[in-house]
């Protein structure tokens, strides 16, 4: 990257999460003078209360998830008692995932201050022309204005504002959280005791991954969903497979049920369903969506567009329709993922300040839902193919013939590439393996680089090996037509 040219340019980011500390790094990078406003603490929900907490638990669920599937492998445990099997302390499971969330945010602000960025906790807001309030917590050093409840108030003057404010659950009227039976994903870290029955509403990757999460702690879980099966957004084939994992596992899956409400009965919880069905339990975890915050900061005032689901509207570059004023993440609606908002916020400190940039492409995101197995997915779908969106070859292969699987004791999953006939470029894949999330990368440099299958496949891969299966998938799509 190169240096800003001429005079220092004013960057002002609200919200600390990845679509805002990495923009403010690339920004501090490109020789700007960055200010960062965070109101509840550096890598927003993502590292907080979401993406590292949930995967912090799930990696805890599938660790002791080991155990039940030991013997398979001829390991047992020594003694003679008969009911010898693990347990978690879900009370040192949560204090250990929070202090490793706090730990994270910790790094974030050392690395963000080592290069120059000025940090400021607080709620930040547009004022218009280029300016930006932030609204201060007590304690803030340096402040000046107008002293009140909170820590005072400061305005900044700003060449470039990024806003990157995120999402928070979706609440109903039917159906609100008291922290302590009804809860939100962001509450179930207050938790001291495993839930004896969770219901989990909403069969989204989030209700599938903290569904699976919990049915690994040994509780009993019931996933109520809407739609005919879970994941009704990824790949048919491997939300099937997911499904099936579940069911054998234990797990009680209501599909086509939708919620009506959810209300404390004692000391449990009874969610009632829109055809009178009612289902009890001792909790109850909400995962019906999530809305931006995009409310009360200033932003239409500020002459920034939003969508009628109150998202920022920003184009491939991040910018809005405000002049200066650019958005990143969640809050812009595009793709609610970690890397995505990353992506917006680096592109969008590229653009404003003047160094090469390429506009986003979603077609060369890696996603990836931490169930068991796991679901990668990369470039177009089969969705995608069987619309008529694009015309594409497919080939899936089974991980039960891949001879590491088999020592693994690995028996569900596959991978699933997709091609252009002709060209034989590779513009897709799908993978559902423990680990799927190491195994996509491969197929996403194939995607984004426009690689052919023949390319893929006369690349060496390691025998034995997981990803064997990919190079494999690639020989299989290879055509004597090209």
């Amino acid at each position: 990257m190169r240096a800003v040219s001429g005079r220092q340019k004013q960057v002002v980011i609200i919200g600390g999460g990845p679509g805002g500390y990495e923009s403010a790094l690339v920004a501090a990078q490109l020789g700007a003078q960055v200010t960062i406003i965070e109101d509840d603490g550096l890598g927003g929900a993502a590292v907080l209360t979401d993406c590292v907490p949930s995967k912090a638990l799930i990696a805890t669920s599938d660790f002791m998830s080991r155990f039940a599937t030991a013997g398979r492998l001829g390991v047992g445990f020594e003694g003679t008692e008969e009911d010898q099997h693990a347990e978690a302390n879900v009370d040192q499971v949560n204090h250990r995932i929070v202090d490793l969330a706090k730990a994270q945010s910790t790094d974030i602000r050392a690395q963000l201050e080592s290069v120059g960025v000025r940090v400021r906790q607080g709620r930040g807001r547009l004022l218009g022309n280029g300016r930006v309030a932030a609204e201060l917590s007590s304690g803030q050093a340096g402040v000046s204005g107008k002293a009140g409840a909170t820590g005072g108030t400061e305005e900044y003057d700003a060449d470039v504002i990024l806003v990157a404010t995120g999402c928070k659950p979706r609440i109903m009227d039917t159906a609100v959280p008291d922290g302590e039976r009804i809860l939100t994903w962001q509450q179930i870290y207050d938790l001291t005791e495993l839930p004896e029955h969770l219901i989990v509403v909403g069969s989204g990757v989030t209700g599938a991954e903290l569904a699976h999460a919990y049915l690994g702690l040994d509780c009993e879980v019931t996933l109520v969903s809407s739609r005919d099966r879970v994941l009704p957004g990824e790949d048919a084939d491997a939300a099937t497979v997911i499904e099936n994992v579940f069911r054998r596992h234990g797990m009680k899956v209501l599909n086509r049920s939708r919620m009506q409400s959810v209300r404390r009965e004692g000391d449990g919880v009874v969610v009632t369903l829109e055809d009178g069905r009612e289902v009890s339990g001792s909790h109850a975890l909400l995962a019906v969506g999530s809305v931006p915050q995009t409310k009360g900061i200033g932003l239409e005032e500020a002459g920034v567009e939003l969508s009628t689901s109150g998202h920022i509207v920003v184009d491939r570059v991040s910018r809005t329709s405000a002049q200066g004023v650019y958005a990143a993440g969640d809050c812009t609606g595009v793709l609610p993922l970690a890397s995505v908002a990353a992506m917006q916020g680096r592109i969008a400190m590229a653009h404003s300040l003047g160094d090469a940039v390429a506009p986003l492409n979603l077609r060369g995101v890696c996603a990836n839902i931490f169930t068991d197995p796991e679901i990668a997915t990369v470039g177009y779908s089969q969705a995608d193919v069987e619309e008529g969106r694009i015309e594409a070859r497919v080939v899936t292969l089974p991980l039960s013939t891949n001879p590491r699987a088999k020592m693994r004791n690995i028996r569900d999953g596959f991978v699933k590439l997709f091609a252009r006939p002709g060209s034989n470029t590779i513009v897709g894949g799908v993978v559902v393996a423990p680990q799927a999330s190491e195994l996509i990368y491969p197929i996403g440099l194939a995607v984004q680089n426009r690689l052919t299958v023949d390319q893929l496949a006369n690349t060496f891969s390691v025998y034995p090996s997981m990803t064997g299966s990919i190079a494999e998938a690639a020989r299989r799509l290879h055509s004597h037509d090209v």
